[in-house]
């Protein structure tokens, strides 16, 4: 039987992370990075594709779980008849190799542990072989090899391929596991002291998590969701992957299953936007640089997503031998959609330039070439069709939001031009460009008798990407062709008041994908920015009430909410949702609060 997806909560170091289900078993673990195999996929099938769980003998879910404030360390408690006991999960910051650290306490009376590991590589394909070493477990299968140790020693055997410890805890006791990642032909690495990791990771993230700006209303929920984001980011480039894992369906037993750990460039202006406003300038300019790094090259080859460190190549194969999440299949790894053209990229890519310029971040002496040769790209060919922002798997159209966002490359660096007279560029033939973009915009992907943009031109579809135009600027908020699209937008695209990407109806034939899928949390968070701005507080503020109690019992979203089922879809946690969070937050109440 499957957990929901909402069961689980997250550990990182921001290198990699693991998820931590309800009942104490963590089930997704890659190593050593986020887009690497993962030792741990019970998560993709069943417990024999790898987990480890420590719990009281017998038990089932925890009776209590949080994470310690302003923290990514995880505490789960379980009452039971003999006893309290908590589990302490964390991934300390590594020093060369990756380590999980679980600290089992005792609070009251005496529990019997057991903790159960079965470590398969390859994503469940490959069962390692195990020894003992110096009183440790060491695992060894191809390029891996991971080392479990345990303070004080406990009573530990191999059965059915897994590695089985069972311990009993009396108050005030503690009993500290650790396992630790390296590579194979390696000397094992220095071990970690479990007890000060946790001390220290406390101390850290509070420290990190004292310096947000934000004061106002659902400070906790906007505090986890930057957490969130910290954890999700690759340390060594500065590179935020989009979740935490792959193929967690956005439909229950269908086939919209993607990989997410990886850059997405359109996540660029809302990721530095957000970071910026909360007060990180330091993960603000990490990301920037990332960016400007991972866009370096003819601007004919920018792709709409890369690697942890700007990899190019990220092709999509599948896993036959994964069922996948509640028989959810295939389980993709890759993602073939790196492939595709998608002009809102390039808009996203500028805006992000003008955006750290504004907010004062050091210049990169070779960003003005970067944009300027971006936007020569752009501008041969932004009247072709393409596969749009939601990266649709059926044929190219001229997508409306794909073209204001080549309105707002253009529009960015006229005036980029305009406020500093030493930048070089043909300020007149960009402008130009700029109004004949907006000019096609408004008369061909308007529809006059209902009021509304369109997904694409000629269509009747519409597209929750279109709550951003007056975000970006292509339109003010009190334009009555802004106020008719959000209507539209809201009436045709609600799904118990959250809204869902587009139609997935089959019949639209946009996607080229069967079945249906969720709300999707970014664009309900949009909507909750476009009422703001088009003067309706109250209605935002209440649509963003419902989306925060969306989040589960540690703060965290997916990509997706199913109304009907009340659960959450998609991958997990997804940076797109906790990014919408933070943004809407600061829309609706950061600008008198933040200080």
């Amino acid at each position: 039987m499957h957990r929901p997806i909402e069961d689980y909560a997250l550990i990182g170091d921001q290198q990699t992370s693991a998820l931590v289900s309800r009942d104490g078993s963590i089930d997704w673990l890659c190593l050593p990075r986020f887009d690497s195999p993962a030792c741990f996929a019970a998560l993709l099938g069943d417990e024999e594709n790898g987990h480890w769980r420590i719990a009281p003998k017998d038990a089932g879910p925890c009776t209590r779980r949080a994470y310690r404030p302003r923290t990514l360390v995880l505490d789960s408690v379980w009452e039971t008849d003999s006893g309290t006991v908590r589990v302490t999960d964390l991934m300390p910051q590594r020093d060369r190799c990756p380590d999980v650290v679980r600290v089992v306490e005792g609070l009251s009376g005496e529990v019997t542990m057991r903790s159960t590991l079965r470590l398969r590589f390859e994503y469940g394909s490959v069962i390692p072989w195990m020894r003992r070493s110096d009183g440790h477990r060491v695992a060894v299968a191809g390029p891996d090899s991971m080392w479990l140790r345990s303070d004080p020693e406990v009573r530990t055997w191999g059965k059915d391929f897994g590695t089985h410890s069972e311990f009993t805890v009396a108050e005030g006791a503690k009993v500290a596991f650790v396992l630790t990642w390296h590579p194979s032909h390696e000397p094992r690495p220095p071990q970690c002291e479990p007890h000060k990791a946790l001390a220290d990771s406390v101390e850290d993230w509070q420290a990190w998590a004292d310096r947000c700006r934000y004061k106002g209303p659902h400070a906790d929920a906007v505090v986890r969701s930057l957490i969130t984001l910290k954890a999700l980011t690759y340390a060594p480039t500065g590179g935020i992957v989009a979740a935490a894992t792959t193929s967690l369906p956005e439909e229950i037993g269908g086939v919209r299953n993607w990989d997410y750990r990886y850059c997405w460039l359109r996540d660029s202006t809302l990721t530095l936007g957000v970071l910026l406003a909360a007060g990180y300038q330091e993960e603000a300019k990490a990301w920037r640089d990332w960016l400007l790094r991972a866009v370096a090259g003819s601007p004919g080859d920018l792709q709409i997503m890369y690697g942890l460190a700007g990899e190019r190549r990220i092709p999509e194969f599948e896993l036959p031998w994964l069922p996948g999440y509640a028989d959810s299949v295939p389980v993709r790894i890759g993602n073939e959609a790196v492939q595709q053209l998608q002009l809102d990229v390039y808009g996203e890519v500028v805006d992000s330039f003008m955006l750290a310029r504004q907010a004062g971040l050091p210049a990169m002496p070779h960003a003005w070439q970067v944009q300027r040769r971006l936007l020569e790209f752009l501008e041969s060919v932004w009247q072709q069709p393409d596969s749009g922002l939601w990266e649709v798997r059926g044929p190219r159209r001229h997508f409306v939001h794909s073209k204001i966002m080549v309105w707002v490359a253009a529009d960015r660096t006229v005036r980029a031009l305009e406020a500093d007279p030493r930048l070089r560029g043909d300020i007149n033939r960009w402008r130009a460009m700029r109004d004949a973009v907006h000019r096609e915009v408004c008369e061909r992907g308007y529809d006059p008798d209902r009021n509304t943009f369109t997904q694409f031109y000629g269509s009747r579809e519409l597209d929750a990407a279109l709550l951003l135009i007056p975000r970006v600027g292509f339109l003010p908020p009190e334009d009555p062709r802004v106020t008719g699209t959000i209507e539209a937008v809201r009436k045709e695209l609600s799904h118990d008041g959250f809204l869902r990407r587009y139609s997935t109806d089959d019949q639209t034939d946009i996607d080229g994908l069967p079945g249906s899928e969720g709300a999707f949390l970014a664009c309900s968070f949009w909507l909750a920015d476009a009422l703001h701005l088009t003067g309706r507080p109250q209605e935002a503020q209440e649509l963003f009430e419902r989306l925060v109690g969306l989040c589960n019992d540690v703060g965290l979203l997916a990509e997706e909410y199913d109304p009907v089922n009340r659960r959450q879809l998609g991958n997990f946690p997804q940076a797109f949702s906790h990014i919408g969070l933070v943004g809407a937050a600061f829309t609706l109440f950061g600008t008198e609060e933040a200080g």
